[in-house]
């Protein structure tokens, strides 16, 4: 399978350009055999990595203090800056705590130096809740330590059109009767419940004041897909995975210290294999026989700091939906055909603050996101089972 590198130029912005990474060769990609643990498979891929600096995380900028997430008071919509010196990753999926109500990012990106704050989409992972949680800043953000699992969520997400301030309802509109759900247990401000709105399908080509056509956003299914894991999770692990400081908060799920105990014995049998050779730049994953998606970096560098938050996400997604009957992971041919055919769909393409591009294919079997810098090179690739 000849998936190829491209140089990968960082932009800072209003600094110039910085080159943080030189060109690189273009070897073709390798899938090896699947490392296996209970009815989680995954497959490494290898290949070379481009020259320079690794950027940091947001969760290392995040536990440093040199990237702040503000709280806008729309729940799609958050602000993030840079105050630092040095570029940032920001993943599709990352969770970030705290504010009026943990969120999901919605983009990959690379967040230049002493950004400003740029607006950056995100979903809501936690219904029901729109004030302050114990001695948080409901402001702001304070940790981003977890991926989104649930590729049935991470699907809405994708595939919802990017719904901004000019496509939403005027002030004072009503809940339409299938959006009701999106409206229970709301409190605050006017604006995060407006935000929520989701017109039905037959009005989905109406406008407001002359805007783009108003679109679904895909909430709903985020929420349900939550809701969904969060009993799967409970029903495998005999108790109760709902915090009682907000039962409808994926993050704190995720730090459930039961869930946290069954998490680590896939870690150990696959985390240290994933970080044991420097040509690994990707992985695939696959639960109960079926491949469930991939993610894929321009270096090893990048691959090893985003790796243990994808093996635990990984485990969670598979802990969640285990099986009682074990099937065979794919063959690695399988996993090559997946990746190859997610090539074949229709692309489409969107600008993020003049900052970064990302293109969208989708075919039958696969839907494939690449996030890249203004100028064009690829900074990730994510890959999803499109059933």
């Amino acid at each position: 399978m000849q998936l190829r590198f491209a140089p990968i130029v960082f932009a800072a912005a209003g600094l110039g350009m910085a080159t943080f990474a030189t060109a690189a060769p273009d070897p073709a990609l390798k899938i090896t055999a699947p490392l296996a643990h209970e009815n989680l498979a995954v497959y490494l891929v290898r290949g070379s990595s481009v020259a320079g600096p690794t950027p940091a995380t947001l969760e290392e900028a995040l536990s440093r203090g040199s990237v702040i997430v503000h709280e806008t008071g729309n729940v799609r919509e958050l602000k993030i800056e840079n105050t630092g010196a040095d570029p940032v990753f920001i993943q599709f999926g990352d969770l970030v705590k705290g504010g009026q109500q943990d969120r999901v990012l919605t983009t990959s990106l690379l967040l230049p130096p002493r950004s400003g704050r740029i607006a950056i989409g995100a979903y809501c992972v936690e219904q029901g809740r729109w004030n302050s949680r114990g001695t948080e800043d409901v402001t702001k953000f304070s940790a981003s330590n977890a991926q989104l699992f649930s590729r049935t969520a991470k699907l809405a997400i994708a595939r919802a059109p990017v719904v901004s301030s000019e496509t939403r309802p005027a002030r004072g509109s009503a809940p339409l009767a299938e959006d009701r759900r999106a409206w229970r247990d709301r409190i605050g401000s006017v604006e995060p419940l407006i935000n929520q709105v989701r017109p039905p399908a037959e009005d989905s080509q109406r406008t407001v004041q002359g805007t783009r056509p108003y679109v679904r956003s895909g909430q709903g299914d985020v929420w349900d897909s939550v809701a969904a894991a969060q009993n799967q999770l409970t029903a495998r692990l005999a108790e109760p995975m709902a915090s009682e400081k907000s039962k409808s908060s994926l993050q704190l799920t995720l730090e459930n210290e039961r869930l946290q105990k069954a998490q680590a014995d896939f870690v150990t049998a696959l985390e240290a294999k994933g970080l044991a050779d420097d040509d690994v730049v990707g992985v695939v994953i696959a639960i109960n026989g079926k491949i469930a998606g991939a993610d894929l970096y321009p270096s090893n560098g990048l691959f090893r700091k985003m790796w243990p938050k994808l093996v635990r996400a990984a485990a969670t997604e598979a802990l969640a939906s285990a099986t009682k009957e074990a099937s065979p992971s794919p063959s690695i041919a399988h996993v090559e055909t997946f990746l190859a055919g997610a090539e074949n769909g229709e692309a489409s393409t969107r600008a993020l603050a003049d900052i970064a591009q990302h293109e969208t294919k989708e075919s039958a079997d696969a839907l494939k996101v690449e996030a890249r810098t203004s100028d064009g090179r690829w900074i990730h690739r994510n890959f999803l089972a499109a059933k």
